[in-house]
């Protein structure tokens, strides 16, 4: 069980660099968030977690909030 712990920070730490990076990049923020929201949709559906599209964009919107 310690281990799956140690997989979902760094799970959420590359998510979180990820972020980051695309946030950083000079892009507008508007094509930024569809960047990231993809990225986390991609991530998701490979993983097979089911997030409906609101807690997605939630997600996006707390990760760009923390890259502040």
């Amino acid at each position: 069980m310690k281990g799956l712990g140690y997989i979902g920070a760094f799970i959420g730490g590359a998510l979180v660099g990820a972020a980051v990076g695309v946030l950083a990049a000079p892009e507008k923020g508007k094509e930024t968030r569809a960047k990231i929201s993809d990225t986390v949709n991609d991530f998701l559906r490979k993983h097979n977690i089911k997030l409906n599209r609101k807690d997605v964009g939630d997600l996006v919107d707390d990760l760009e909030v923390a890259a502040d």
